[in-house]
């Protein structure tokens, strides 16, 4: 599913620990890191696309963190044409995608890789939240840093503000989004 633009929507989750260390996937059978993501499928909102891709690659369910935010809009890249697939060169651009930020309310145990059939990560760790980004592929690098950049005022709001019952209420709010 393109939109009119030629970008695929796509979430992208950033996953925080209790100390604000960021998830890190390491890509299977490669060398390269990355945050869980994914796309949206036909009818999904973005937050049951979020809920399904933590599922899908980290094993968590929605009881197992609890959603700080995301961003206000789209962030965009675009995929080099040897990276895009046969039948979508020339019409396919990149992503957009909508990033959440969520805090682990589980235990690092409750992550497992091998939920789906076809596992992303083969491998994952915990990293400082402004962590260098060249193990990630150069042309999502901005994006990253984009959305770190805007997610980050909500792991002061968290400190500063901490609600355990807000899990719902986000989710409420976004949802209308």
């Amino acid at each position: 599913m393109l939109d009119k633009d030629g970008y695929r929507p796509n979430v992208g989750i950033v996953l925080c620990n209790s100390r604000n260390e960021v998830f890190w996937g390491k890509r299977i059978r490669e060398h390269s890191w990355q945050f869980p993501q994914g796309g949206i499928d036909h009818g999904e909102t973005p937050v049951e696309a979020m809920y399904r891709e933590l599922r899908e690659e980290t094993g968590l369910l929605p009881d197992h963190v609890r959603i700080l935010g995301r961003t206000r809009e789209w962030l965009r890249y675009e995929v080099p044409s040897q990276w895009a697939r046969r039948d979508w060169r020339g019409v396919y651009r990149g992503q957009k995608q909508i990033w959440f930020l969520l805090r682990l309310i589980g235990r690092d145990s409750d992550v497992c890789l091998r939920v789906s059939p076809k596992p992303e990560f083969d491998a994952w760790r915990w990293n400082e939240y402004w962590v260098q980004l060249e193990s990630v592929i150069e042309f999502k690098r901005e994006v990253y840093q984009r959305a770190l950049s805007e997610l980050a005022r909500y792991l002061e709001r968290d400190a500063k503000h901490h609600d355990t019952g807000g899990r719902n209420r986000v989710c409420e709010e976004l949802d209308k989004q």
